[in-house]
């Protein structure tokens, strides 16, 4: 297996992870009071776009030429980057 493939593999599962988590974010976000709710449904809308986004990176990444590669690495990480902000963020606001 080459270093792409290997890559792609662990981003997948990286994904996969965050999707899971998004959705039992929010099913705790259900049980909390309505002010809240409404905060955290802009959160977790905004992670589920984050999510597609990764997906789309990640799509881009597997297609990536070898010349293209790094390009296509470095732009999934830093949507990563992003989604791991997004996560953090709406942890916090269920902890409070």
């Amino acid at each position: 297996m080459n270093e792409k493939e290997l890559h792609r593999q662990k981003y997948q599962a990286q994904l996969d992870e965050w999707k899971a988590e998004v959705a039992r974010l929010k099913a705790r976000a259900a049980g909390v009071k309505a002010d809240a709710q409404i905060e955290l449904s802009h959160h977790m809308k905004e992670l589920e776009q984050k999510l597609h986004e990764a997906g789309a990176r990640l799509s881009e990444l597997a297609a990536a030429s070898e010349e293209k590669w790094d390009s296509a690495r470095k732009n999934v990480e830093s949507t990563w980057d992003a989604l791991k902000v997004g996560l953090r963020a709406a942890r916090a606001k269920l902890k409070e």
